[in-house]
């Protein structure tokens, strides 16, 4: 039986999508790797434009107990900070309650779901998808979205360009208790990286963080990485020292890449992180995630309603995709060049603290607006 929509992936990208698709009446599949609820390595932050659209497809924040925040701070590697307001402001929640939330909404919504499987190969034939699991089942469908995440082996199949150069970049993310402001997102910088805090639900905080492979080459091991670069940031090294830490080990993930991506590969619509990720200096890619996943929600409900082409659809999705995310994702590229130096963050810093117009605008063009 071939499906109208096969949905590859079950992070925020996927499971919104799969969610306003099902919404809108057509039969869709999910494929996951994982049995929910799961971490990720994420921020967990994410910005109050994203509230309208949720409530539309029955999702009610509000009941998982986020966290309000509304204040942001920006430390350099010696400690010196600037403070800003949030505009729009913004709710910490964490991935692996709010994955699992939104996994039951759509179960609910009639997704069909394969989870701990992964997606070996996909060929596109007779205008139809054909995918091979690695269970050895084979789904058909006629659209397919790529929710995959940063990076995966379906972009090396799919020989995209980004996949040929290695990322210098890991993440790491812990969930911890300690004493701080739940209303603020904190990001703290230091040597070749920055780390972001901010309250979650629960009473917990997330402390995820960005760094380089040669960082953690060097020194080792993670522990002693932390301990040799983060604790130069005073603040960071408060953290470490008095927050209590919830998992025995953390949540590390290899290969971020911030390259230039495609969001269509071989007719197949890309979604989120697969279509492009934003710097974690930025700190708003969960938004983006929900956001891009309207975007294709709109074009793919298009498609099977007014009959248009797959031409159509996919320079429709790629233009629509490009104007909303494509200068907020350059911006974000930039910003970053002048943070990971100990000289050129400190510079950065201590300019912007003079500047507060400049915080704000950096802040409202690498944000949304309601949607």
């Amino acid at each position: 039986m071939t499906k109208d929509v096969l949905v590859i992936g079950g992070g925020l990208a996927g499971l919104v999508s799969a969610l306003g698709l099902a919404r809108a009446g057509l039969a869709v599949t999910l494929v996951e790797k994982k049995a929910y609820p799961f971490h990720r390595v994420c921020g967990e932050y994410v910005s109050n434009e994203v509230l309208p659209y949720l409530r539309k497809l029955g999702a009610e924040i509000s009941t998982l107990g986020p966290a309000r925040i509304n204040h942001f701070r920006l430390t350099s590697p010696t400690g010196s900070a600037l403070q800003a307001k949030l505009d729009l402001g913004g709710f910490g929640v964490s991935r692996y309650t709010l994955d699992n939330y939104l996994y039951e909404l759509a179960q609910r919504q009639g997704v069909q779901f394969m989870l701990q499987q992964t997606v070996q190969e996909v060929a596109f034939a007779d205008d139809r998808f054909t995918a091979r699991l690695s269970g050895g089942q084979r789904l058909q469908a006629r659209v397919a979205v790529g929710a995959f995440g940063k990076r995966a082996n379906l972009d090396r199949q799919l020989q995209r360009s980004f996949f040929r150069s290695r990322s210098p970049y890991i993440g790491v993310k812990y969930h911890v208790r300690h004493d701080a402001p739940r209303n603020e997102i904190a990001l703290h910088n230091f040597k070749d990286g920055y780390a972001g805090t901010s309250a979650v639900e629960d009473d917990r905080y997330c402390l995820c963080y960005l760094t380089t492979r040669e960082n953690l080459k060097k020194h080792g091991s993670v522990a002693a990485m932390e301990k040799a670069v983060l604790y130069r940031n005073p603040h960071l090294r408060q953290v470490f020292e008095q927050a209590e830490f919830l998992y025995s080990q953390p949540e590390v993930i290899n290969e971020i890449s911030f390259a230039t991506k495609t969001c269509v590969e071989d007719h197949m619509l890309m979604c989120g992180d697969a279509a492009g990720m934003i710097t974690p200096l930025c700190g708003n890619g969960m938004a983006m995630a929900i956001h891009s996943a309207k975007i294709l929600t709109n074009h793919v409900q298009h498609y099977f309603s007014n009959g248009q082409n797959r031409a159509e659809l996919e320079a429709g999705y790629t233009h629509a995709w490009k104007k909303q995310f494509e200068n907020r994702l350059r911006l974000g590229r930039t910003v970053q060049g002048l943070f990971g130096s100990p000289v050129l963050s400190e510079m950065a810093v201590g300019a912007l603290k003079h500047l507060p117009w400049a915080v704000q605008l950096i802040m409202r063009q690498t944000h949304g607006r309601p949607f």
